[in-house]
């Protein structure tokens, strides 16, 4: 069982036998235009399901923090943006490739969303082309390979890094992964330290565009034993490697990359200390619970891609559901492992898509989130490789027709395709995208927070309360709960603004919570005339981040207002037609103009012949006009 038919081998004698790979062997001008016509088709293919993502907007879900409110990004391609990108750990990742990426299009395309949007489905394409040709060259199996490499181009749970703007690091990482695995390949021809050089260099920018493909060297070692076979492990499979080694010799030969693993992995604790949730809020048995959890979750929707959304919220563990979650595990790693002779791909299949996952699988939980479909973009090769290529041998041992393989493959890639069209039209605005998530995770709190802002921005006030209300149910001692509603509230019931704003004060040490929550306390109190403190908020904003142009602004907007409001005062007891003048004036440039007309028509009751208040109620009369 499991071997081809002789019918089978004899109308494809160069399928690929069971467990074992073969390498594509140089191919002439007829092999080379099919080739051409292949990527050529799924270029095509992998860029039309997201060409509905041109006519998308940016996401206020960190397309702020990674474009449009970026000054550096803001400013393109310079020697300083350069700079500050190896520099900074903003966002929380040393990434400076991804900014680089990101001032590219600036300087191409503008704030212009369809650009930057064009990039990331360029970037996909290329990632479907390079999988292709990486796949084809090291197992021989052109037909498979081109089925592993369209189910990457179609599949729904890849929206997530095409569609958002800010998702740009898994599509630039995973751009770098593929071409050192290449590397590798070309090195394992024919080892030389300059070959091994570029492998090295090729990992260290893709830890620069994101570290979750840390863990390439053990990747590595997987292809070592399948499809390269360079494992000196048993005698059943053949690669092209000249000779075989032990499992230690290879593992010894990725020492330079492990360095750089542990390098990635000190600069990212250290860039994300701010994020990463401590043990005492979230115990161990808890994130291994969720690991397991998150691990069977991300292959149910590799099967199953529907319902999908940008944040999943850790829920409370059940242990009737985590017994079938490990059952499920276990079940197919048992599986996989009684088949690693005969077909040594459902074991690296397996052990990559596990092992790919362990960075974000939430062991070191970084965020509130349980998982993201993001994190699954490479580990879903590697099931795709399992399913493809145990299909292609169950059809190989069958006389199944070609003609019904090639129909059902197409069915079901369209079927997929439309999902992914369906998915990426859901990053249409703000407001789809977030009434999407909250329809299929409605007992996510940051769903909730997010869906309150867009119901806002479209003066839907009534429905956004509701949503930041939910939130706080849902989640009390979650500080971006209160500081949405504070924000909500900041303009309509700005006592109330104050006091929920307090309260994620006492909540957060996060700067970049604190800062929201500044802003939001500096304009409640502006809005109740307390203006000294609405200045001490905007001077705690500054010290989180002296750069501010907005605090700064602010700031002097409150001091202008708080001087205006000690000279009206003052005149109180010995009134003036000048001091009421320039009171006038001060209320004028901090942008009140009742207060501004108010104080000018008082300095004209006792001088009604002030040119000085003449003329500012010209200005105003003018300003209205406008």
């Amino acid at each position: 069982m499991g071997q081809p038919s002789k019918l089978a081998q004899r109308k494809n004698p160069r399928s690929v036998s069971p467990g074992k790979a073969t390498p594509a062997k140089e191919f002439g001008s007829q092999a080379r235009r099919e080739t051409l016509l292949i990527c050529l088709l799924l270029s095509i293919v992998s860029c039309a399901v997201y060409l509905r993502s041109l006519g998308n907007g940016f996401i206020d879900y960190d397309d702020g923090d990674y474009i449009t409110q970026n000054s550096h990004v803001r400013s393109g391609l310079n020697y300083e943006s350069i700079r500050w990108a190896f520099t900074t750990y903003t966002a929380g990742n040393w990434h400076p490739l991804v900014w680089i990426s990101h001032e590219l299009d600036v300087e191409m395309f503008g704030l212009s969303p369809a650009g930057h949007h064009f990039s990331s489905m360029l970037l996909h394409s290329l990632n479907t082309l390079l999988l292709f040709l990486l796949l084809w060259k090291a197992t021989g199996a052109r037909f498979r390979s081109l089925i592993v490499a369209a189910l990457f181009a179609v599949h729904p749970l890849n929206v997530e890094c095409v569609a958002w703007a800010a998702e740009r690091k898994s599509l630039l990482s995973t751009l770098l992964f593929l071409l050192a695995l290449g590397a590798y390949g070309w090195y394992v021809k024919l080892p030389s330290v300059r070959r091994y050089g570029i492998l090295v260099l090729l990992f260290a920018c893709g830890l620069m565009a994101k570290p979750m493909v840390i863990t390439l060297p053990f990747v590595l070692l997987l292809l070592d034993y399948w499809p390269l076979g360079r494992m000196n492990i048993d005698g059943s499979l053949v690669g092209f490697a000249p000779s075989r080694k032990s499992f230690w010799n290879l593992a010894l030969e990725k020492t330079p990359l492990l360095v750089l693993s542990a390098a990635s992995a000190i600069i990212t604790i250290i860039a994300q200390k701010e994020a990463v949730v401590p043990l005492a809020q979230m115990p161990v048995w808890l994130r291994l619970d969720n690991a397991i959890s998150s691990y069977a979750l991300y292959f149910l929707k590799a099967a199953w891609p529907l319902r999908l959304g940008v944040f999943y919220p850790v829920e409370p563990p059940t242990t009737l559901w985590t017994i079938f979650c490990l059952a499920i595990l276990s079940v197919i790693s048992f599986w996989v492992w009684r088949q690693r002779k005969r077909r040594g791909y459902l074991l690296i299949g397996w052990l990559c898509y596990l092992g790919i996952l362990v960075p974000v699988v939430g062991i070191v939980q970084v965020g509130a989130q349980a998982m993201a479909d993001r994190y699954a973009y490479i580990p879903l090769v590697g099931i795709f490789v399992m399913v493809v290529w145990r299909v292609g041998d169950f059809v190989a041992s069958h006389d199944y027709s070609p003609r019904l393989v090639s129909a059902s493959t197409c069915v079901l890639l369209l079927a997929l395709a439309g999902l992914t069209t369906r998915q990426t039209g859901y990053w249409r605005s703000q407001l789809s995208l977030w009434t999407h998530t909250w329809q299929v995770t409605p007992t996510s709190f940051v769903a909730e927070n997010n869906l309150g802002y867009a119901l806002m921005d479209a003066g839907r006030d009534d429905e956004a309360v509701v949503h930041f209300d939910n939130s706080i149910r849902m989640k009390p001692n979650e500080p971006l709960a209160h500081i949405a509603l504070g924000y909500f509230l900041r303009e309509r019931d700005p006592r109330r603004a104050i006091e929920q704003n307090h309260i994620a004060l006492s909540l957060s040490n996060d700067p970049k919570h604190l800062l929201a929550v500044y802003a939001n306390l500096g304009i409640a109190y502006t809005q109740i005339e307390d203006y000294a403190s609405a200045a001490d908020c905007y001077r705690q904003a500054l010290k989180l981040d002296p750069k501010s142009t907005t605090a700064m602004m602010a700031l002097g907007n409150v001091l202008l207002r708080q001087a205006a409001q000690k000279f009206e005062n003052a005149l109180g007891q010995r009134p003036t037609a000048d001091g009421f003048s320039q009171a006038g004036s001060l209320w004028e440039q901090a942008g009140d103009k009742d207060r501004a007309k108010k104080a000018y028509q008082s300095a004209l009751v006792l001088n009604a012949q002030l040119s000085s208040a003449q003329s500012g109620l010209k200005r105003l009369a003018e300003k209205d006009l406008h």
